[in-house]
């Protein structure tokens, strides 16, 4: 038996899910007729309370793409110095969109609106001009920490007042909707842009959207497609989607609840300095300084346990529907032997 916890990326699709792609009407959804993207778009657009959702292959894709929806070359963009769109998608935003990004050191992933009026650069013509505000939610590097409402409501008044596009990297909103017993359309009320990605905690095999009102939207295809990120019958692949919003959804409490226990089980060894708190599906934690990380890695690789380095010398684990309640007891009784 093997125990992944790099990701909750790592599942597999369950046999309903698999049965209910291959079932899938499809079409070309270049000419916009996949009949099951369209209905996938649609159904997610009305969850947000948005007028437009379109069908992307990766999370990257999508928050690359609204960059660019809201930003022209030299502007700059706010947002967490741990953001996945300033760490993990390649440096994209300099390279697509020829924008910088102003970091801000938040606490847990997260930031203040004071933080972010600060930040905003003067009306100088010696200065990039600032056009975004960006935020995760949930926030990866941070633990799946999820955001407080009203402090977004308080940075949305923020962009209104300076005229500042607001963007969610909502690749794990599920976690966060499920966690703060918050509505999808809370968050259409007050993010010009948001992205979703379906191949985490819904465990959907590919696929995100961005969702949007027209007039932001109205370029987002053109650039999925100058991206290269159009596709054909990919109705197989949005059904899945649709199985999983139907499915997946509130299961999503149980991964939360075994990772407090793995991060409960974690705060009580030696050898671990500290443990972020867990919040959603993630656990980050750091060794003692004494301990070896490569060595911590193997040894739990030698049992047939994956977890992953995040740098800096922060590990991670993922829970996820494939971590089951028998991979839950073995691993917990591994980590009292450690």
């Amino acid at each position: 038996m093997i125990i992944d916890l790099r990701s909750d990326t790592v599942t597999i699709p369950s046999k309903p899910m698999l049965e209910a792609m291959m079932s899938a009407p499809v079409g070309d959804d270049v000419f916009r007729e996949d009949p099951t993207v369209n209905k996938l778009e649609t159904r997610i657009a009305n969850m947000f309370g948005k007028q437009e959702a379109l069908f992307f292959p990766s999370g990257t894709m999508a928050n690359q793409t609204a960059l660019k929806l809201h930003t022209n070359p030299g502007d700059q963009v706010i947002c967490d110095a741990y953001a996945h769109i300033y760490n993990y998608e390649s440096g994209g935003a300099s390279f697509n969109s020829g924008v910088s990004c102003k970091l801000i050191d938040g606490k847990n992933g997260m930031f203040t609106a004071k933080q972010v009026k600060d930040a905003i650069n003067p009306d100088a013509y010696y200065y990039s001009k600032t056009s975004l505000v960006e935020i995760e939610n949930t926030s990866n590097r941070r633990g799946g920490t999820c955001w407080g409402f009203d402090e977004i409501l308080k940075i949305k008044r923020v962009c209104d007042e300076h005229k500042l596009g607001f963007h969610l990297d909502g690749a794990r909103i599920w976690n966060a909707l499920v966690a703060k017993n918050e509505t999808p359309k809370q968050y259409g009320d007050v993010f010009d842009t948001i992205s979703v990605c379906l191949s985490k905690g819904l465990g959907c095999p590919i696929g995100s959207l961005l969702i949007g009102d027209s007039d932001i939207m109205e370029n987002a295809i053109r650039i999925r497609k100058i991206f290269g990120g159009n596709m054909r019958q990919a109705g197989y692949l949005a059904a899945a989607g649709l199985y999983a919003l139907d499915n997946n959804m509130e299961r999503l409490k149980e991964d939360h609840d075994k990772a407090k226990d793995i991060g409960n089980a974690f705060g009580k060894l030696s050898i671990i300095k500290y443990v972020e708190p867990v919040e959603t599906n993630i656990i980050i934690f750091e060794l003692n300084n004494d301990v070896s990380e490569k060595a911590f890695v193997q040894k739990l690789a030698d049992k047939n346990i994956r977890i992953i380095g995040m740098g800096s010398g922060k590990l991670r684990m993922v829970t996820h529907l494939d971590y089951t309640d028998a991979m839950h007891e073995t691993f917990l009784k591994c980590i009292k032997n450690l």
